[in-house]
């Protein structure tokens, strides 16, 4: 394997979590030179974004849309092997919900950027002139203040601050802002927010704002095929094998799993397992405390996926539509997915979003899954809708951090020399997204690259003599 000069050559470190921030980390530290160890407490890799297998189906724990800006995880998607074409639906940009009801029909064109959004904006069925003023007002404030303001506020206030329409609000910032941030408006950073409409609608690619469905299971997108291809380059990768304990040994860590099996020395550690772990890892350490107390004060987002199969054949227009969701009225929804669009093998099987779905976790399964049958019946009016096969509700109840006004996350590099976080939860100007978690892995990777650099001798001085503790390498 060519390794490029000045990279961390011969370094052994362990990864710790198969998530898609620890296999990023592994497979750029691969690509450096360093001899990798992943360790995966489950039996497959993908952390909270994985497969599971209801009644003979591979589904997801969760739907995800990608965005066309998420150019790290497509270039590590490319790099161990998965072709776009194969993984992903490409869509322009666009917000539309079922013809005939309250919502609205907002798609994008093939064109170049920023003519798309402008000709998706006139043709936009369901907007007031007012409300296509007040969007396209908020487009150039934005561009104009480069999409970040000076004082962090919420998401709601920002809108309030730039006039924007009662019913803007309903049908397309609120569901934009809940399904990027998981996050309600009232309580989402509005920072945070515009750092994901500048890398979309706001940048000057057209393909940065397309949305990429995947085709392929979420394991299948990258963790699988990152294993396979670090093993594949001689590393290994253990799954199964939770990390019970990390010791700092001299110029090295001792990696010890549960039971008997005898510690392990490595050179350096990347933590990639969730915020919660990490921070029961660190608390045993010198000098850690007060890392482990911001991981462990990260409070966490739910998000609901309920799956309907229906009878063969049966088909939405499109791949996918948003939903208005009102939960006073028991409507819970907030996108449906057309899965047999996007794998023929999924055969009249509908999966429904709801995003930041605290109280809608706290209803009982069956409850929930036929309130959500009923909405998509009276949306699409198609009463056949309301009485599904079966349902499948996945709830992830710690799906991401709540991304709120002037948060401040952890950086990468930690007190201690050699050890490294990585984590959708780690200091970015995104919220908790898969591009986010690859990102977080590249800048681990980064950062032992800058450790390996050092003489050995140096390797045992604190990370605060090179950099600030909890600062982001990027």
């Amino acid at each position: 394997m060519s390794v490029p000069e000045g990279k961390a050559q011969g370094l052994r470190v362990a990864v710790a979590g198969g998530g898609w921030a620890g296999c990023a980390a592994a497979v750029e530290l691969a690509r450096q030179g360093c001899q990798v160890t992943l360790f995966e407490a489950a039996r497959t890799l993908g952390g909270r974004a994985r497969g599971v297998e209801v009644r003979g189906l591979a589904l997801d724990n969760g739907q995800h849309i990608l965005l066309g800006a998420y150019r790290e995880s497509l270039r590590l998607m490319a790099r161990v092997g998965v072709t776009e074409k194969t993984a992903f639906l490409r869509l322009p940009v666009q917000m539309r919900y079922p013809p005939g009801g309250a919502g609205m029909d907002f798609a994008a064109p093939r064109l170049p950027a920023p003519l798309h959004l402008l000709v998706a904006l006139l043709r936009a069925a369901g907007l007031e002139r007012a409300d296509k003023l007040a969007l396209a007002r908020f487009n150039s404030a934005g561009r104009w203040m480069g999409w970040q303001l000076n004082d962090d506020c919420t998401v709601s206030e920002l809108l309030e601050r730039f006039d924007q329409t009662e019913r803007l609000i309903r049908l397309l910032w609120r569901p934009l802002c809940i399904a990027a941030l998981n996050t309600p408006p009232e309580r989402a950073s509005a920072n945070v927010f515009l750092a994901v409409l500048r890398d979309s609608l706001g940048a000057s690619r057209r393909a940065a704002s397309d949305m990429l469905l995947p085709r392929l299971p979420m394991g299948a997108l990258f963790p699988e095929p990152a294993g396979a291809w670090l093993a594949g380059q001689g590393h290994t990768v253990l799954l199964g094998e939770k990390v019970a304990s990390i010791a700092h040994d001299g110029d090295g860590w001792l990696v010890t799993l549960g039971g008997d099996v005898p510690a392990e020395r490595f050179d350096a550690v990347v933590l990639a397992t969730p915020a919660p772990v990490s921070a029961a890892l660190l608390a045993s350490l010198p000098g850690t405390a007060q890392l482990a107390g911001q991981l462990d004060a990260l409070t966490h987002e739910p998000i609901a996926t309920c799956y309907l199969q229906y009878a063969p054949g049966t088909r939405l227009d499109l791949p996918f539509y948003a939903l208005l969701d009102d939960p006073a009225a028991g409507r819970w929804g907030q996108f449906v997915f057309d899965r047999a669009q996007l794998d023929p093998a999924q055969d009249g099987l509908l999966a429904v979003v709801v995003s930041a779905a605290g109280e809608a976790a706290n209803l009982p399964r069956e409850q929930l899954a036929a309130a959500i049958a009923a909405q998509l019946a009276q949306d699409f009016e198609r009463p056949e809708l309301a009485s599904p096969a079966w349902t499948q509700l996945i709830t992830e109840k710690r799906a991401t951090f709540d991304c709120t006004p002037g948060l401040v996350r952890p950086g990468n590099i930690t007190p201690l020399p050699g050890l490294v976080l990585a984590g959708d939860y780690t200091a970015c100007d995104y919220p908790a997204t898969l591009e986010t978690a690859v990102r977080s892995g590249q800048a681990a990777a980064t950062a032992i690259r800058a450790y390996g650099a050092l003489p050995r001798e140096k390797r045992s001085l604190s990370h605060a003599d090179g950099a600030p503790s909890g600062a982001s390498v990027r």
